[in-house]
């Protein structure tokens, strides 16, 4: 998870501009998709984008949430869970890459019961704005039961979309604190769900919580892609092996993987945003998400 003393650091030059990491990362995306017209990829990833702002009605309120997709055809879905900082701009240029390759992609506000997005530009003004005291009762709110009654939320809105191919199987992706909200979304929505990648999530391993992810994942039917950073490694050098074991005794697929990284590495707007390192998760996540 983010950490204090983290984004402290990340931002004690008094800010950081992530303009060079996006035109990396718009590099790398214009490259894949490139790549992703080759014969047996998924149809669409050439197409022009369309995007819109949407809400949809929730057991706990109205969330927002962004939607991009190609403008033309149906396509899997994708949910996307941010990190601490919640949907903005980063989050948005991360699913307009995904969306090229030919998915619906939906990055939602997790913090919607408290306040629309964006909450955040960036990291920057996180903390400028004393992001941890400020987000702590919005992130009070999101506990599994929550986190799960949004997913079967969401999800069914998505597959009410026309734009949204229902034959294919649902995918998902969580980032920091987002990460163990794909394994709930996977529990929420057994049927749907065949996907799920954590990047450098935090809490996937709860030892003393009945609800803990890598306790549900019998009750899920999704693959995993488990993209951990060597710092958070190091804090919890346990929660791989654990994670790995429930999964195999859950008969789950799941690759679990220490990258070469710290946390936050693969948001483009993060100061430990590592683009070799990045690319690499970006590519077994695309891997992943084929198989949907």
């Amino acid at each position: 998870m983010c950490e204090r003393d983290q984004i402290d650091e990340w931002t004690r030059r008094g800010g950081f501009d992530w303009t060079g990491n996006r035109r990396q990362f718009a590099a790398m995306g214009a490259m894949g998709a490139l790549a992703a017209c080759a014969p047996g990829s998924i149809a669409g990833s050439s197409e022009e984008l369309a995007e819109d702002r949407v809400t949809i009605a929730t057991r706990d309120g109205t969330m927002d949430a962004y939607f991009v997709r190609p403008a033309r055809g149906r396509h899997p879905a994708i949910v996307t869970w941010p990190d601490i900082a919640g949907l903005r701009e980063a989050f948005e240029v991360m699913a307009q890459r995904l969306a090229k390759q030919g998915y619906a992609v939906l990055v939602v506000n997790p913090y919607y019961r408290a306040i629309p997005a964006p909450q955040f530009r960036d990291f920057a003004d996180f903390r400028a704005q004393g992001g941890f005291e400020k987000v702590g009762l919005w992130r009070g709110a999101l506990n599994a039961d929550a986190v799960m009654r949004d997913a079967t939320a969401v999800i069914g809105w998505l597959d009410q979309r026309p734009d949204v191919d229902t034959a294919r199987g649902v995918g998902t992706h969580g980032y920091c604190m987002g990460g163990p909200f794909t394994v709930w979304t996977a529990a929420a929505v057994p049927g749907r769900v065949r996907a799920a990648a954590s990047l450098h999530g935090g809490g996937l391993v709860r030892p003393d919580d009945a609800q803990s992810p890598h306790k549900l994942l019998a009750r899920t039917q999704a693959r995993y892609l488990i993209a951990i950073g060597q710092d958070d490694d190091a804090k919890a050098p346990g929660d791989k092996t654990a994670f790995r074991e429930a999964a195999s005794a859950a008969g789950r697929p799941a690759e679990v993987e220490v990258y070469p990284a710290n946390h936050g590495w693969t948001v483009i707007d993060s100061p430990s945003y590592d683009q070799a390192a990045a690319e690499r998760a970006w590519e077994r996540m695309s891997a992943m998400f084929a198989t949907l």
